[in-house]
């Protein structure tokens, strides 16, 4: 008998290389966003200064950013595989560098200034390999599954991200609490080499130009050319840029977890997770049940309620409000996730999703940094409190904007 069933996101499990990459790329996040979550503390436990972990974004920020073009060249006309498994090595020489720092003879031996910023040095090195390794995760994607299959894969992609991205913050948290931080730092280590044997499964990728085929400048401006021809990939790609510049409010969640809810490092754990705990619900449900219509409505509509949510939160004074206010973000960015990854994926041919990616990484990706950056300035110009706010009301701003000066990204329906 036909099987009649309505087909799930959960379908694509049925491929097993895509089952080893999504189990890789589960490991390589986690360790990520314990990275982020660990330095974070330990800067400002260091500094006292929101401006100084500002500058943790713009260390990652500037070198992911410059060479998000270049890389998107380079991962066209190379083995993804290949590329995943150098750049995963490199980052774990990177967490290997932070362990060092971590080392107790190492540490008491260094004056805090000198850990700080050996620290920035190493982040920004793990800016350059996330040039190259965000983008190539994005792109062999179209690889491991048939067309298809694409919207279901991003869909179940995104999951794992947001499951990793909640499970390496709680960890973290739960570490810095009860263990030390060279504990911490192993763990994220193991996790690196976890992720690095799973990509090793994967059989090598073919590419679709040679070194001699097309000169570097020419292939970027291909990339680029594409990206603003297309109305739809680019107005999705802007209204999250601005989006997540404006409304990162997550990067002052160690001043309001030490300082304002004072909940200490659990607490603040937990508050890191809470974001992407929201986008694992929501976005579970839609793989359950995928958006069939009215796609462009939906996502302004989702980024309009992202910034009401960043201002309950810049104004709350209990813990409890604060969980759910970034909970609620969490869930409407999980929507916002979701429809962008689908355009991008559905309307980008294969010779081109390295660089298309890597654009897409500019403008999504490294405006985390950047706007975890923006939080720091603004924080040192406003204070924590109206910083957050201002952004959340930037935020709504952006999409007021958008609904009148972007028609097509409105009507958008795939």
């Amino acid at each position: 008998m036909e099987d009649r069933r309505r087909p799930t996101a959960l379908d694509v499990l049925r491929i097993p290389e895509y089952r080893n990459f999504i189990t890789a790329r589960f490991f390589y996040i986690m360790a990520l966003r314990m990275v982020t979550t660990i330095v974070g503390w330990r800067i400002y436990e260091i500094t006292h200064n929101p401006f100084a972990i500002g500058l943790i974004g713009l260390s990652e920020f500037l070198p992911a950013f410059c060479l998000a073009l270049y890389a998107g060249h380079v991962i066209d006309k190379s083995d993804k595989r290949t590329l995943l498994l150098r750049t995963t090595a490199f980052y774990a020489l990177c967490v290997a560098g932070l362990l060092a720092l971590a080392f107790g003879p190492i540490s008491n031996s260094l004056q805090h200034h000198w850990v700080q910023w050996l620290t920035y040095t190493i982040i920004f090195c793990t800016g350059v390999i996330r040039a190259f390794a965000g983008p190539a995760l994005q792109a062999i994607i179209a690889q491991i599954v048939p067309k298809e299959k694409l919207p279901g894969a991003v869909t179940l992609n995104t999951s794992a991200f947001l499951f990793a991205s909640v499970t390496g913050h709680a960890t973290a948290g739960f570490l810095i609490a009860h263990t030390s931080y060279l504990v911490c730092f192993s763990v994220v280590a193991l996790y690196v080499i976890i992720a690095w044997t799973f990509l090793f499964t994967l059989s090598p990728k073919k590419h679709f130009m040679t070194a001699g085929e097309q000169k570097t400048w020419d292939s970027i401006k291909e990339g680029l050319r594409f990206v603003f021809h297309t109305k739809e990939v680019l107005g999705a790609l802007a209204l999250d840029l601005f989006a997540v510049l404006f409304g990162g409010a997550v990067a002052m969640i160690p001043v309001y977890a030490r300082d304002i809810l004072k909940v200490g490092p659990i607490g603040f754990g937990w508050l890191n997770a809470a974001d992407d705990i929201g986008s694992i619900c929501m976005i579970t449900a839609m793989a359950l049940r995928p958006l069939h219509r009215r796609q462009g409505y939906i996502l302004l509509y989702a980024v309009f309620g992202f910034g009401a949510c960043i201002i309950v939160f810049g104004l709350s004074k209990w813990y409890l409000l604060s969980f759910l206010a970034l909970l609620c973000s969490g869930m409407l960015d999980g929507i916002s996730v979701v429809i962008r990854g689908t355009i991008v994926q559905v309307k980008t041919p294969d010779s081109m999703r390295g660089r298309v990616s890597s654009v897409n990484s500019m403008f999504i990706n490294s405006s985390n940094e950047l706007g975890q950056f923006e939080s720091g300035v603004m924080a040192r110009l406003l204070g924590v409190v109206p910083s957050v706010v201002f952004g959340g009301c930037m935020t709504i701003l952006v999409v007021i904007t958008t609904w009148f000066k972007a028609p097509t990204l409105r009507k958008l329906q795939y």
